[in-house]
């Protein structure tokens, strides 16, 4: 991550948020008038229908494409990783990134058959954040940076966003900050990540619980909560939200600390989520609540608990074949077939 972001405050976030761009409602409509008459009964393409009229509601344009895809994986470490909250050692997240770069990781495979652009962004992985047990894990002026940062993954040209992120105890950060912003009980949030022991378990549950001690104002401010509680990966995605809004980019989100990093923007306001679908549902148990909380519907439901955007890129093509039916199938009217009984 390049130092030479410019300076940013939670304050410039906070108004970023506020004056959102708001769906396109003209090209929702047409979007619905066109699946009326396609040919197909009412309905029949189920959640199919749902995707092509959110993607040209969101694209502000209709019909709406989803021929440049992009994938783009944050990944960060974590202080907390130190306490034995992870079956693996925070080395992994540095060996895991080189396997993105040499196309060994599943992410790479799946954007390879989705023909999506996949981008990796190294988060000063040499220096993790502070373990938050003690305190925030960054700084604000640190999380605002790396927000914007995040944001630079929106670039012209793209038309679909699949978010993922790839950092060691980051489950464990995206249970402090669920607790935190939604309150509820460390348990409740906490599952076995990476696959830990009931030994592993209870120690992440004990790290979670001190997190929210140590921090509290994180219960009062969500940006707050992603500063004290989040991860350099969480601050990028929240980041590269914000800009794909602004940029008028559908989203895809990944799994639990993905969706935890959102809903930092759920939390200061409720319409700041509308561009994005969760991809799929993590095994993750608090994948499900938060989804629950933030009123997520997930696309696909597989028993998947990989991370590194491997949900969100594989949800690609559903996308791509909502579009498609929607743009590609004739109406009653082209094809001559009758609409009555």
């Amino acid at each position: 991550m390049s130092n030479q972001q410019p300076a940013v405050t939670f304050e410039e976030i906070r108004a970023l948020v506020r004056n959102l761009p708001g769906p396109d409602l003209e090209a929702g409509t047409a979007a619905l008038q066109r699946e009326r008459q396609l040919t197909k009964p009412a309905g029949s393409l189920g959640r199919l229908e749902e995707i092509a009229q959110w993607m040209a509601t969101w694209q502000g344009q209709h019909p709406a494409e989803a021929r440049r895809p992009r994938v783009a994986v944050f990944a960060g470490n974590h202080g907390v990783a130190a306490r034995g909250v992870s079956a693996y050692p925070a080395e992994v997240t540095v060996q895991m990134v080189a396997n993105f770069q040499n196309g060994g990781a599943a992410v790479n495979q799946l954007c390879e058959v989705a023909d999506a652009d996949l981008r990796v962004y190294e988060l000063d992985l040499e220096n993790p954040t502070a373990d938050f047990t003690q305190g925030p894990a960054m700084g604000e002026e640190e999380c605002c940076r790396t927000m914007a940062y995040g944001m630079m993954a929106v670039e012209m040209g793209v038309q679909l966003l699949s978010l993922g992120e790839m950092g060691i105890a980051n489950s464990t950060s995206a249970a402090a900050l669920c607790l935190a912003l939604f309150g509820g009980e460390a348990a409740d949030w906490t599952g076995r990540g990476t696959g830990i022991d009931d030994e592993g378990l209870a120690r992440k549950i004990a790290a979670v619980e001190a997190g929210v001690a140590a921090n509290p104002q994180a219960k009062d401010d969500p940006f707050e909560a992603l500063r004290c509680l989040g991860g350099y990966e969480f601050a990028a995605i929240a980041g590269a939200i914000l800009a794909a809004r602004v940029a008028r980019v559908p989203v895809l989100l990944d799994g639990f600390a993905c969706t935890a990093a959102a809903a930092v923007l759920y939390k200061a306001d409720r319409r700041a989520l509308d561009h994005c679908m969760v991809a799929h549902r993590s095994v993750e148990p608090g994948h499900t609540r938060l989804m629950q909380l933030i009123g997520k519907e997930p696309l696909l439901d597989l028993g998947m608990r990989l991370g590194e955007g491997s949900g969100a890129a594989l949800a690609i093509n559903i996308v791509k074949s909502a579009v498609a039916c929607h743009a590609g199938m004739a109406t009653f009217a082209d094809a001559g077939v009758s609409t009555q009984g």
